[in-house]
């Protein structure tokens, strides 16, 4: 009896088949604590809430909500779920083993980097996601799909497609063709500054098809690059302390860069990029070794992304 709101990516999961196979390439754990958004109805979750310690599901239609506790109350399987009600991109996430979730695709991409950046580390997300951005997510260099989402989410998690889910397995059926994905996070991550890094490759695929030397020609490009290094410039030109022991102190110079009235950070950019041998690369086909190479030798000139 419940009117389904597509436009928030209402779109409940029916298919029993589907439903189990979800679950068993999610391998759960009878002490495991899962994560679920949108849980809808409960079709999911109840077959979860069979096989582990705790779900907690998290609902922003106070409509679902209602019928997923109506589902589960007077059961054995009441204890074992909990609630949350909210925007689950403005809430901290709970303590979790994994997450497995049919999510509302609107929100697919901010919640992949929530969960890649939340801490403690959880095993493994199971998630379904519209085909295509199933697909950007497990792209690799060369294809037409690869994009910054690629190599953003490739750095942090090892990411594979499990398997093809058809529009009919939906009710209401979405417009589009969805997919099941394996999210593993890397642990320990790569010991790289993501706000660095994301501000690099943002800049390479904003024209993926241009050589890194054209892209890194723009006007907005090298105002943002020239405004940080005259920070860093300023953050590094100043002497640093430090205690020796207990009762002596030595006083060091740290760093000093001067920049030369002359100084036009287009010509520094391009100098990097030629000594590093990437200014005639485009993003397109440039893996994660790559990007870690350029980030490097602009970091190491002075010039930062963030």
């Amino acid at each position: 009896g419940i009117l389904f709101n597509t436009g928030a990516g209402q779109h409940i999961l029916k298919n029993p088949l589907v439903v189990n196979s979800i679950i068993d390439k999610a391998a759960l754990r009878r002490t495991d604590v899962i994560l679920e958004v949108g849980p809808g109805t409960g079709n999911l979750t109840v077959k979860m809430l069979e096989k582990v310690k705790k779900v907690i599901a998290c609902e922003i239609d106070p409509r679902l909500v209602g019928e997923l506790q109506k589902r589960v109350q007077g059961t054995c399987l009441a204890n074992k779920l909990e609630i949350k009600v909210g925007d689950i991109l403005k809430t901290d996430l709970p303590f979790f083993d994994a997450c497995v979730a049919n999510l509302p695709y609107q929100i697919s991409s901010p919640f992949v980097f929530k969960l890649l950046l939340h801490r403690p580390f959880f095993r493994c997300a199971i998630l379904m996601f519209q085909r295509e951005f199933a697909l950007r997510l497990v792209a690799k260099p060369g294809s037409k799909l690869y994009c910054r989402l690629s190599i953003n989410t490739q750095l942090l998690a090892r990411v594979d497609h499990l398997m093809k889910v058809g529009k009919n397995n939906f009710k209401p059926p979405p417009k589009v063709e969805s997919s099941v994905v394996r999210i593993e996070p890397k642990n320990p991550p790569p010991p790289i500054n993501f706000q660095e890094w994301d501000g690099l490759v943002r800049i390479a695929f904003v024209r993926k098809n241009k050589t890194l030397s054209a892209a890194f020609k723009s006007s907005a490009v090298v105002q943002l690059l020239d405004h940080n290094y005259r920070v860093h410039c300023s953050l590094h030109n100043t002497v640093s302390f430090f205690l020796i022991s207990s009762v002596t102190v030595a006083f060091i110079l740290t760093f000093i860069r001067e920049i030369p009235e002359n100084f036009k950070i287009a010509e520094k950019i391009q100098t990097v990029l030629k000594d590093t041998g990437y200014s005639e690369k485009r993003a397109r086909s440039m893996d994660i070794d790559d990007f870690i190479r350029l980030l490097h030798g602009f970091n190491s000139e002075g010039i930062h992304f963030s």
